[in-house]
């Protein structure tokens, strides 16, 4: 391949590592720089725990001392209830496999790794592999959970259309992180996951939970028979539910529910953000004396149509809500559904604008864009 390599040399040498780049760096052709740097290094806490460093959150710089938050009587991480239920799912189902790129401990598939190392695969910074190699296990007979950070599901979109979806296979997507990241993740794809999945053949179920007890019956639906190819996407952080080790109930593929019954106007959510959604229908319905009918979506792929035309047919005007771009996202499918069938609602759409939205905690964040409760209420009371 006339590939010209050099190396491994010390990254941590500055000066060498810059006399070597200026060496090499006119002569034709490809070249490969081997370089060996060691994670966290200058600091010694994280140079002897790179793993726990990675995400570490507050801590003293001065002594490396984390400072850890009581978590007794809070709702657990999305992702622990994700790596509990696969593990309750896998001890009962033979054919389940985890698969992660590089991430075990940020989507707690350590938990089945540790309890079944034969099950638990981890395959390095390769998203698009852990899909495509996920599509070669579900064609054997296995039913791969496959957990990857949504951030960097972009990387893996052609493998999953070709090497899952077109022969609907039985495989399971788990994006972890929600549309809006604190402090640490360029915001580029992040932002359009709701969006960008949903142009997928039908083949694909595209459906983020609305809690922890959703979570758990979507991972237990998705094991069972001929369900096809899965795709869900749950937040970083916590939950609603203090008590979610739920009994495994199946999710009828394509139906919403209603959580509400109102008469005067419609909310549409998808997603954990209904839960701040039914706190701002709540403080609106008791200020302004409104009935509102509160609907939960459930999955954008495919669409509960049934719902739909009941929405279509008895309310004229509509609020639509997704932790998500407004372009081409849950709000879209919802006029473009209303369009095709003649309805003619009055539609308010909240969530993220067409630009990009810079790091921060996501309560801020949410505030800004308008998704909180209040932003959220503020609609719903001048509509």
């Amino acid at each position: 391949m006339n590939i010209r390599y050099f190396g491994p040399i010390d990254g941590h040498d500055v000066n060498n590592l810059a006399r070597v780049l200026k060496e090499i760096k006119d002569m034709q052709g490809p070249k490969l720089l081997h370089i060996h740097t060691t994670k966290g290094k200058g600091f010694g806490p994280a140079e002897k725990a790179a793993t726990i460093w990675h995400a570490p959150g507050i801590f003293d710089k001065e002594t490396g001392e984390r400072i850890v938050i009581d978590t007794d009587g809070l709702p657990p991480l999305f992702q622990d209830v994700f790596g509990n239920t696969l593990l309750e799912l896998a001890q009962q189902n033979d054919k389940i496999v985890g698969v992660t790129p590089a991430m075990p401990s940020g989507c707690s598939m350590n938990i089945l790794m540790k309890a079944m190392p034969d099950r638990g695969f981890d395959v390095g910074i390769a998203e698009g592999h852990a899909v495509t190699f996920s599509g070669g296990m579900a064609k054997d007979g296995l039913i791969p959970f496959c957990n990857i950070y949504s951030s960097f599901m972009q990387r893996a979109y052609d493998n999953v259309i070709h090497d899952v979806a077109i022969q609907k296979l039985m495989s399971f997507f788990a994006l972890t992180g929600q549309e809006l990241w604190a402090r640490t993740v360029l915001p580029i794809m992040v932002h359009s996951i709701l969006a960008y999945m949903r142009p997928h053949p039908l083949n694909l179920r595209w459906h983020p939970p609305y809690d922890e007890h959703e979570l758990r019956n979507l991972m237990y639906t998705a094991q069972l028979p001929d369900k096809g190819p899965f795709v869900i996407r749950y937040p970083r952080g916590r939950g609603v539910l203090v008590d979610w080790k739920s009994s495994f109930e199946e999710i009828q593929i394509g139906k919403g529910r209603k959580l509400k019954d109102g008469k005067d106007m419609a909310v549409i959510t998808i997603g954990p953000i209904g839960n701040t959604a039914r706190k701002a229908i709540t403080r609106a319905e008791a200020e302004s004396k409104m009935s509102i009918a509160h609907y939960d979506l459930r999955f954008l792929k495919p669409l509960d149509e049934e719902m739909l035309h009941e929405i279509g047919k008895n309310f004229c005007r509509i609020v639509t809500i997704e932790d998500g771009v407004l372009k081409g996202g849950m709000g879209s499918a919802i006029l473009e559904f209303m369009a095709d069938n003649r309805y003619t609602p009055t539609v308010r759409r909240i969530g993220l604008p067409d630009k990009f939205v810079e790091h921060g905690p996501v309560k801020d964040l949410h505030r800004l864009c308008g998704m909180d409760e209040e932003g959220i209420y503020k609609v719903l009371v001048s509509f």
